[in-house]
């Protein structure tokens, strides 16, 4: 059962072919046999997991089953889940049980979703490799090795182990694509404003935006019209109509205009990257795609544009976590101040630490015109550049990544070497679009991504291009060997 596509297991639910009990029992073992090795789960949550499917069985036979119900999934442990433990990945967080459910785990839930655990992830959503977990380091099951990319790497290695037919992520500079590249997965960050952020854990508050990932555009289309949707419990969430993203992914793409960014495919392109995405684009050439050439000038602004924005939105959101009210609290502090310090420094790693010193300087007093306005400013600059971009394309592709998933260990010591793995993401985050990763190739046996772009709450697009192009090709098909 676990080699089958969300579409297909909700088939076989309705037909009677398994009951949820049985796929969740299914899972259950697998999470067992080889969640260890990979550590990607925090917390499982076996005992809900089979009360949640009795009740979708009893939905299902009385005819009252929806397309999602009695399928499993797993959420990134950022989102609150009333009851279960909501980590973070921080030991700020390792005792903390939310006392209310996000927006998205709530309508997943309401959709008659299985929850099966909470996933490992970078503390706090910042990191590009799942490394700095205070549960250690995710590992990648192409390659035990390697990486899985970050913060919602357990997510993706979840799944590219079917160890979950569909996992939640949050993407604030690229943390469902580049994770999904590397683990070759599907994944999707919907505009900004698509998914309510309601009860997920903050990070960078204008940045980050939810969304699935899946084997296939196809499960990704059906969790993504569950989970999106106005809640006026999230202010920055857009009123606006969802449409029915299945409906819209059997379109040809004849006359469908491809945007090729020539600052994508530049001198710090991998070589074997840059065959593995020309491969994939002539698939679209070949369905009736037009290849226009076009420019992002201010691509190379991303990155330090986000590694002010983001640490100063950080800054911002964490000083909550002071030891007074929950979450981590020293021992024996000898008055308030004590209190703060120890607790912030005990209870943070130093990922995190890095971040909140950094956006607090570029916040603090003669540095905020600097710094945060000169960030904001160049913001509007890059979101400029992909608004003439859509004038003259419908969607823009390149890599997700630069290269595939590297080694353990191997950028830990050099943050900007880390940062650099999102150049192609982080853009797409400071802009508020929607963006999308699926598996494209491989380079020495592992997963490499092609990244789509598409314009604001064209979701709907998105899923149809990637769709056809996993209707010609089968990566998305391949599951690492040993757990097959």
């Amino acid at each position: 059962m676990h080699t089958k596509s969300l579409a297909q297991l909700a088939q076989g639910l309705q037909a009677g072919e398994f009951t949820s009990v049985e796929l969740t029992h299914r899972y259950l073992e697998r999470i067992d046999e080889f969640g260890p090795d990979l550590n990607c789960f925090i917390t499982t949550t076996a005992d809900l997991a089979l009360q949640q499917a009795q009740a979708a069985d009893a939905r299902i036979a009385a005819g009252e089953a929806g397309p999602l119900t009695g399928i499993p999934l797993a959420h990134k442990d950022i989102f609150c889940t009333r009851g279960v433990r909501t980590s973070c990945g921080s030991r700020m967080l390792d005792n903390f049980i939310a006392p209310y459910e996000s927006n998205v785990s709530e309508q997943l839930a309401r959709a008659g979703m299985v929850m099966l655990g909470k996933t490992n992830m970078d503390e706090f959503a910042m990191g590009s490799s799942n490394e700095t977990s205070y549960y250690g380091a995710v590992k990648n099951p192409w390659n035990l090795a390697a990486v899985p990319g970050g913060s919602s790497g357990g997510s993706a290695v979840a799944v590219a182990a079917r160890l979950t037919p569909i996992a939640t992520g949050t993407d604030t500079g690229g943390s469902i694509r580049q994770p999904a590249a590397l683990c070759g997965i599907t994944g999707i960050k919907p505009t900004y404003g698509r998914v309510s952020r309601y009860g997920m854990v903050a990070f960078a508050s204008s940045l980050d935006q939810a969304g699935p990932m899946t084997q296939s555009a196809e499960d990704a289309a059906l969790v993504l019209g569950a989970m999106a949707g106005f809640d006026q419990r999230d202010s920055t969430c857009v009123e606006q109509p969802v449409p029915d993203y299945m409906a819209g992914l059997e379109q040809d793409l004849k006359g469908l205009r491809i945007g090729l960014p020539k600052e994508y495919f530049s001198d710090g392109l991998d070589n074997e990257m840059a065959r593995v995405i020309d491969d994939a684009i002539a698939v679209f050439r070949d369905l009736g795609a037009e290849l226009v050439e076009i420019s992002l000038p201010n691509t190379t602004l991303a990155v330090p544009t986000y590694y002010v924005v983001a640490p100063a939105e950080c800054s911002s959101n964490l000083s909550r976590f002071d030891g007074v009210r929950y979450g981590y609290r020293c021992e024996d502090p000898q008055d308030l101040e004590d209190l703060y310090k120890r607790s912030r420094g005990e209870g943070f790693g130093d990922e995190v630490k890095r971040r909140i010193m950094i956006g607090t300087y570029a916040l603090s007093a003669g540095y905020y015109d600097a710094y945060y306005l000169k960030a904001q400013q160049l913001r509007h600059l890059i979101s400029d550049d992909f608004k003439q971009a859509f004038e003259q394309v419908d969607v823009i592709m390149g890599p997700t990544s630069p290269s595939v998933a590297f080694n353990i260990g191997e950028k830990s010591e050099d943050p900007v070497s880390m940062y650099l793995s999102d150049i192609y993401t982080i853009a797409v985050n400071l802009a508020g679009l929607p963006g999308m990763s699926v598996p494209a190739g491989f380079i020495n046996e592992l997963p490499a991504g092609l990244q789509i772009i598409g314009n604001y709450f064209d979701e709907t697009r998105l899923l149809n291009v990637a769709h056809q192009y996993q209707q010609q090709t089968d990566w998305h098909r391949r599951i690492p060997e040993q757990f097959s």
